[in-house]
């Protein structure tokens, strides 16, 4: 006897197949997927390829007119395949000596472990191009990386820089992956730097142990009410004179200023005969006074000659608990060398009137600087 096969039996063991096929094709699926996944979760970081899209490479080293602790071949070397911390500074510029206890402490740290830090030095005056200037500067902050005198400013602009001081951060493979304008931000910083260490380590293939502990040393804490650098050349000033006196600037000329007798917050006042020019002013009489009312913890000045000043704090000679580290037991600073002096440290933000009084010709002053 022949069996009849019904339409619904048929259907039915269709049905059936294609639920036995699907079932195994998605078996083999997951098990190739988590064959996969297993495969990528054995892959060390370095083989994980970081994107690097929109990065830009750090530029080449321009115009570099002198090496300090370091030969251009040398540096060359050093360059390739290591994190590389460009440090543009100048040094009388006080925010960038700030910074400097942070970057020779991060040098000292992980300089075995990858990092090279390059300190661009980009003048702002004309004594800073003197490489022997900047050689003792490098001795006082006791620097012992490579610093390069960019005494055009050629890598300054490479980088499109328009700040002191900055830092830029490239990686083992040149890409700049982090940039930082002025003071602060060093725990951020110090975490990059280990980051980018750690990848370096996995893409050479090292067992390589980064410390994630943080360099600790009391940051400089700025007042909120201070007065702005102030400068005493012609050309420096424009857009944000601050000479007090109704004989005000005349370019390369000596002119011979009375104080007033009334005084304006965050302005300078001269006395005796000084000679304007573009980027300082030069005492031209046998003595001279500046006078200045200030707000401020810190008062910084960047002078150039060999003087002897004495300073005052309200008309008195400045006490010992807000002189600065430059001035000596007698209220007195001697300057012997082109660059920053501190005059002033007080413990909290204060107005006073200070007051410089020069019996040294040829004494030559740029800048007040403050915090």
């Amino acid at each position: 006897m022949k069996s009849e096969i019904k339409p619904p039996l048929i259907l039915g063991v269709v049905i059936l197949s294609i639920v036995v096929v699907l079932s195994l094709s998605l078996s083999v699926l997951d098990s190739q997927t988590l064959e996969y996944a297993s495969d990528e979760s054995k892959k060390t970081n370095s083989e994980q390829k970081i994107s690097k899209f929109g990065y830009k490479k750090a530029p080449e080293l321009a115009g570099i007119s002198g090496y300090i602790n370091t030969l251009p071949e040398e540096l060359g070397k050093k360059i390739k395949n290591s994190v590389v911390l460009y440090d543009i500074w100048t040094y009388s510029c006080i925010n960038c000596v700030r910074t400097l206890p942070f970057i020779t402490s991060w040098d000292e740290k992980y300089t075995d472990q990858g990092l090279l830090i390059i300190g661009i030095h980009s003048p702002e005056f004309e004594f800073e191009k003197d490489i022997e200037n900047v050689k003792n500067a490098v001795a006082k902050y006791g620097i012992k990386y490579p610093v390069v005198l960019d005494n055009e400013k050629e890598t300054w602009k490479a980088f499109g820089n328009n700040y002191w001081p900055r830092k830029y951060i490239a990686d083992h493979e040149g890409y700049i992956r982090y940039d930082h304008i002025g003071e602060g931000g060093y725990d951020e910083t110090e975490k990059i730097i280990q980051k980018l260490l750690k990848e370096r380590a996995d893409s050479i293939g090292t067992n390589m142990i980064i410390s994630e502990e943080l360099v600790q040393i009391n940051e400089f804490e700025h007042s909120s009410f201070v007065t702005p650098e102030l400068y005493f050349g012609f050309n420096f000033a424009v857009g944000r004179n601050q000479l007090g006196n109704s004989e005000g600037f005349i370019p390369n000329q000596n002119v011979t200023y009375v104080i007033p007798d009334s005084l304006k917050l965050h302005h300078y006042y001269l006395d005796g005969i000084w000679t304007n020019l573009e980027d300082k002013m030069r005492l031209a009489s046998d003595s001279g006074r500046i006078i200045l009312l200030y707000t401020g913890k810190q008062v910084n000045i960047v002078t150039g000659g060999e003087a002897n000043l004495e300073i005052l704090l309200d008309g008195k000679q400045i006490p010992t608990e807000s002189s600065g580290s430059d001035v000596s037991t007698k209220g007195q600073v001697h300057t012997h060398y082109s660059g920053l002096y501190n005059i002033i440290k007080t413990n909290e933000s204060e107005q006073h009137i200070l007051e410089i009084i020069v019996n040294d010709s040829e004494f030559e002053i740029f800048t007040f600087t403050f915090g």
